[in-house]
């Protein structure tokens, strides 16, 4: 067993399913949507961006583009949170821009999984 692939396949996947969690909820309401679930889908983003710059393939260079292109989404919907949050502003639309920007990442990531399932279904024994 490669014990590399392992800890990077286990926050590739992580990465979406949290991402999914923060996604799956009603697009009117930040209620169903929790600021802990995005907090830590970011993080756990990022841990998997880079364990993803290590590999000169190019497998890896579209691996590690899905994952640039969710972790910048995540964290533009955090910080429309955090700033119309603190400006009071919060309202339908915004609150829709967050989730979207959430399922653009969640895209990314869906890719990110197909892609690594693939590679390592093509990877000799």
């Amino acid at each position: 067993m490669n014990f590399d692939k392992l800890i990077s396949g286990f926050f590739i996947i992580f990465a979406m399913t949290l991402n999914f969690g923060f996604f799956y909820g009603s697009m009117d309401s930040l209620v169903q949507h929790s600021k802990y679930e995005l907090f830590a889908a970011i993080v756990v983003n990022l841990i998997a961006t880079t364990l993803k710059i290590g590999d000169k393939t190019q497998i890896g260079s579209v691996l590690l583009a899905t994952s640039l292109v969710a972790d910048i989404q995540l964290i533009a919907a955090a910080t429309v949170w955090t700033i119309t949050h603190y400006t009071g502003s919060i309202d339908l639309h915004i609150t829709s821009v967050i989730i979207s920007l959430s399922g653009g990442a969640l895209l990314a990531n869906v890719i990110s999984v197909i892609l690594y399932i693939g590679e390592t279904l093509k990877a000799k024994r």
